[in-house]
């Protein structure tokens, strides 16, 4: 009979690419998954991995071992969930992800308190772009992804994952105190015409939404510096630098020298989970939802709420 583990390992080289990306992935050594591989193949009689170029590439034989180890996986992950909800209460790993300002601003207190309530259940969290943990989920590498999305840009779930709304974030414009927009009570999209921007790298939903924004508004945005850090972003505003987009959530006390300015419309981030359909039964899963709720609808940390009593 095939092992699972074995098939699994395969499974993850097929995913990322790579030996490195699959122990990575796997949390194991690229030895390990290599030796996996290589019984496999003793196991099989067959070639699973073949170089190409600098890299290596699955042969047929391996592809359908893949397709037979999606399958099992699944069908191992069922008997899992089976047996959690037989049990009626959450035990076991349970994997999960974040954004970076949710697992600063909402993640601290949601898994001290799963860990309070729940001593049989193994939490692992990764801090990962929304546009890579809903992949991550619908590949079963994570379990539940906490993830967000804007108004304007609304984010799909693949099939066979789900979006449970948790509530919204609202975002405001840091800007030096010496700026001519700090002498403005509340800024329109007009008022942004021309100004030099602190901006998150490209390929992130912030970065999207700016652009979008301003040239939705005729406007091309002039962004002088990409930074993915919230905390580098403000010291750039502190220093005089450019004018930034930042959410409440997770955002953290301002230095001096730096105010907020409300914008009109409000930009607007939505929060929501996402999750594989066959997990909603899973009692860990259900408690991590609830704890998820509870913390977004209380708003943000003590640190982000210090914050944004500086809105003038």
């Amino acid at each position: 009979m095939l092992d699972l583990s074995r098939l699994r390992a395969l499974h993850a080289v097929q995913l990322h690419g790579s030996v490195g990306g699959a122990a990575q992935a796997l949390g194991y050594t690229p030895s390990a998954v290599s030796q996996q591989i290589a019984k496999l193949e003793r196991e099989t009689g067959t070639t699973l991995l073949q170089r190409q170029g600098r890299g290596i590439a699955l042969t047929d034989d391996a592809l359908m071992l893949v397709r037979t180890a999606q399958e099992m996986l699944s069908l191992a992950e069922q008997a899992e969930v089976a047996l959690e909800e037989r049990k009626g209460r959450p035990a076991g790993r349970l994997r999960l992800a974040a954004f970076p300002s949710g697992a600063r601003g909402l993640m601290p207190r949601v898994l001290a308190q799963l860990a309070a309530d729940h001593p049989q259940l193994d939490l692992r969290m990764s801090e990962v772009d929304p546009h890579l943990s809903v992949g991550l989920v619908a590949r079963g590498e994570i379990d539940l992804a906490l993830a967000h999305d804007w108004d304007i840009a609304p984010m799909p779930a693949p099939e066979g994952v789900c979006s449970v709304p948790l509530g919204e974030d609202h975002c405001e414009v840091l800007v030096p105190a010496g700026h001519p927009l700090a002498a403005l009570d509340t800024l329109e999209t007009a008022d942004l015409a021309g100004r030099r921007w602190v901006c998150q790298p490209p390929g992130t939903v912030c970065h999207d939404w700016l652009h979008t924004t301003l040239r939705t508004a005729g406007q091309e945005p002039d962004v002088a510096y990409y930074v993915a850090e919230f905390q580098t972003q403000t010291a750039l505003v502190a220093a005089g630098l450019g004018i930034a987009l930042l959410p409440r959530l997770g955002r953290g006390p301002l230095p001096d020298g730096v105010v907020l300015r409300a914008l009109e419309p409000v930009p607007t981030r939505r929060l929501f989970a996402v999750t594989r359909d066959c997990l909603l039964r899973r009692p860990a899963v259900r408690a991590t939802l609830r704890a998820l709720r509870e913390a977004a609808g209380a708003g943000p940390s003590r640190n982000a709420a210090n914050a944004t009593d500086r809105v003038v």
